[in-house]
């Protein structure tokens, strides 16, 4: 008896990477778009703030990024993100995978819905896995939050929905912390793959193109999952974009991230920013998470280009004159507020 092989999917592979504010999913990101892995991809972005940072996160990179900035992923962009696929897929033979980056406040069961409720996405693409980022140091105090009734915790669902989990900034964290998140894990999503990790250094055949999303399972553990569309955001948790021309005194920008960061560490979830210093002939970068911050220096500054400075705040109950006020005392020259 001759058995028939089975029909091979050529649908075009997507990977949704998600995870909280600060995990590493640039990082990780920037990893894929620079390693020798043979694969052509196409990435779309997704930003929660007033001002664009990751697109200069990201390093420059043959593959084509697609930003969207005016909203969360999985509410007002959706109707984006189709449109983004539907144009990918009228220009197939350029890339072999899609990744998709969320916010870090994305709920990732909307954008996965999309493959399975668009009759013409569905046709053309498969969602190949949900890769979830989780920073060790952090993530217990964000599982723990205490939500109002009716909005959900966006940590919680990110690790309910991953098919891979990335248990990132291991080297943060001590030996039993590390064993307590792994154990709150696996009361939330008791079957994902963990890979531990610091500095998002994986081994990249663990993520892409594995196959790991299963409708099934999903159904089984959320039967809903297909039909609702509704959800709710933490509205304390908000954003706010700083976008200053001029030069800022170092010294003055480390006492004031500082103080910030001491004072308000708690309820700042993420911070990250590009900026000029004086007499610096190169962009700094600076990433932080709640009370940690790290920065180093980025490109030069192009002939020309105007020497701004853009930071976004990401944090619950942020005030946003206080953090405005605090930034522009940092520059080096007074009247250079726009």
């Amino acid at each position: 008896m001759t058995t028939t092989p089975e029909a091979r999917d050529e649908r075009v592979p997507v990977t949704v990477l998600t995870g909280f504010l600060g995990s590493g999913k640039t990082t990780l990101l920037n990893r894929i778009l620079t390693e020798n892995h043979g694969l052509r991809i196409a990435v779309i972005e997704n930003e929660f703030g007033e001002v664009g940072i990751d697109d200069a996160l990201v390093l420059d990179a043959e593959e084509e990024i697609f930003e969207m900035n005016n909203g969360c992923i999985c509410c007002t962009v959706r109707g984006d993100l189709i449109r983004i696929l539907g144009a990918l897929m009228r220009r197939r033979e350029k890339f072999d995978h899609i990744l998709i980056e969320t916010t870090g406040l994305a709920d990732p069961a909307p954008v996965a819905q999309t493959f399975f409720m668009d009759d013409e996405i569905a046709a053309q693409l498969r969602l190949d896995a949900i890769v979830t980022l989780v920073d060790a140091a952090h993530v217990l105090q964000h599982l723990d939050e205490v939500k109002p009734e009716g909005v959900e915790n966006e940590a919680v669902e990110q690790i309910a929905f991953a098919d891979r989990l990335v248990l990132n900034k291991t080297d943060l964290a001590d030996e039993e912390t590390v064993g307590e998140v792994v154990r709150r894990v696996r009361t939330i999503n008791s079957g994902v793959r963990i890979i531990p990790a610091q500095h998002a250094g994986i081994d990249l055949q663990q993520v892409l193109d594995v196959g790991a999303f299963d409708l099934e399972r999903v159904l089984a553990d959320d039967p809903s999952f297909l039909t609702e569309t509704e959800h709710q955001h933490d509205t304390t948790v908000t954003s706010v974009g700083i976008d200053l021309p001029g030069e800022l005194d170092e010294n003055k920008l480390n006492a004031w991230l500082g103080t910030l960061l001491r004072t308000k560490g708690v309820d700042i979830f993420r911070s990250k920013g590009i900026l000029a210093l004086a007499g610096a002939p190169k962009q700094y970068v600076f990433q932080g998470v709640h009370m940690l911050l790290d920065g180093q220096f980025g490109r030069d500054w192009r002939d020309g280009e105007e020497r701004r400075n853009r930071l976004v705040f990401i944090g619950r109950n942020l005030d946003r004159q206080a953090l405005e006020r605090g930034f522009a005392a940092c520059l080096a020259t007074a009247g250079a507020v726009a």
